[in-house]
C-alpha cells in the first residue's frame, strides 16, 4: 500500500529542545488494532513536555514518524530508531526525534518507532525493575550473560511478551518503509534499524529472525544489548555499538553482543566511553561520548551507506 494510501496518516510539527520545526508525518502500523494486544486499555500518556524531553508510557497503538531529509541532500539511507525506557517507556526526544532532526542533516531519512510497552497503571506503586533489588538492600551484582543474552528478567512473563511485541512493531515499520521505498525516495537495500537501551534489544530482535522485507541491513545499538538468546544468523547485518563503560550489566551485555558478532565473522564495531555509566541519547555531557553520532556516521561512510 502506497504512503498516501495509508490510513492513520497526519502532519504535525514536531519540536525539540529548541531545534527548528521539521514537518513530519505519523502512520500507524496496525489501523486494524495490533494483533496480541487488543484489549489493553490503560491510555497512552505523554510527560515531560516542559522540559523538552517527552516521556512516552502505556504504548497500545504502535506508530511510525517519518523525518524525511530534503531532497537535495537525500542519500537513500533511512534508519528505523526505536527509543528506550526499559520496555515500560519511550524517551521520544532525546532517543527519538532529535535523533532523526539529525540524520536529516546528513541527507538520511529518520523513522521513529513507537512501539508497544508494558502496560501500568499510573495508581500502582512503582517498585525496583525486574533483575534490580532495591536501593539499599543488597549490593548490586553484574548479570552472568550467556549466549549474548542481557534480559535482567528472562522469567517475566508479561516483559518476554512485551519484547516480542516490540520486535513485531520494529518488524512491521521495515517492512512499511521497504513499500513506501520510492515514494520517500529510500534505497530499499539501505534500511537499518538502531535502538537505544531496551530499544537496542528490539533492535537486535529484528536481526535475530529470518530474512525478508522485515529485516534490517545494518544494526545499531546505543546501549542496548540483546534481551534474548543471539544466534547470529549467516546473513547478519553490519553492528555498530556505543556504551559508557560502567553502565551496570549494560556494558557487558553489549560488549557479549559483540563477540557474538565477531565469533561469527559478521562485522562490527565497538565504542567504549569512559566517565559514562547511563544512557545519553542526544544530551551534551562535554565529554567524549558527545561525539558518538560523529563516530556513529564515519562507520555509515566507511560502509558507504551515508553517500549519494
Amino acid at each position: 500500500m502506497r504512503c498516501h494510501l495509508v490510513t492513520g496518516l497526519f502532519l504535525l510539527v514536531a519540536m525539540a529542545g529548541g531545534a527548528a520545526a521539521q514537518e513530519s508525518f505519523v502512520i500507524r502500523l496496525w489501523p486494524d488494532g495490533a494483533p496480541g494486544s487488543e484489549s489493553w486499555s490503560e491510555p497512552e500518556t505523554v510527560s515531560g513536555a516542559e522540559t523538552g524531553n517527552r516521556i512516552v508510557t502505556n504504548v497500545s497503538d504502535p506508530t511510525l514518524t517519518v523525518f524525511l531529509p530534503d531532497a537535495g541532500i537525500a542519500t537513500g539511507t533511512a534508519v528505523v530508531i526505536a527509543p528506550g525506557g526499559a520496555l515500560r517507556a519511550l524517551a521520544w526526544d532525546s532517543e527519538g526525534v532529535k535523533v532523526a532532526e539529525w540524520l536529516n542533516t546528513k541527507g538520511i531519512a529518520g523513522f521513529v518507532l513507537k512501539y508497544r510497552t508494558l502496560q501500568l497503571d499510573p495508581n500502582a506503586p512503582r517498585g525496583p525493575l525486574p533483575g534490580m533489588p532495591r536501593p539499599g538492600s543488597v549490593p548490586r551484582e553484574e548479570l552472568v550473560i550467556r549466549n549474548a543474552n542481557a534480559n535482567p528478567a528472562p522469567d517475566n512473563e508479561a516483559l518476554t511478551e512485551v519484547l516480542e511485541f516490540a520486535v513485531a512493531d520494529a518488524k512491521a515499520a521495515l517492512e512499511l518503509i521497504r513499500r513506501n521505498a520510492t515514494d520517500w525516495n529510500v534505497d530499499p537495500t539501505r534500511i537499518g534499524i538502531m535502538g537505544f537501551s531496551a530499544g537496542g534489544g528490539v533492535a537486535v530482535g529484528t536481526a535475530l529472525g529470518e530474512q525478508g522485507d522485515a529485516y534490517p541491513d545494518f544494526l545499531v545499538s546505543l546501549y542496548g544489548p540483546s534481551l534474548q538468546d543471539v544466534v547470529v544468523p549467516d546473513y547478519a547485518p553490519p553492528l555498530f555499538i556505543a556504551v559508557g563503560a560502567t553502565h551496570f550489566n549494560v556494558t557487558s551485555g553489549v560488549i557479549a553482543l559483540f563477540g557474538a558478532w565477531k565469533a561469527a565473522g559478521k562485522p562490527a564495531e565497538l565504542h567504549v566511553y569512559d566517565g559514562v555509566s547511563g544512557g545519553f541519547g542526544m544530551n551534551k555531557r562535554g565529554l567524549p561520548v558527545d561525539t558518538w553520532p560523529d563516530r556513529f556516521y564515519d562507520w555509515l561512510m566507511a560502509r558507504g551507506l551515508a553517500a549519494r
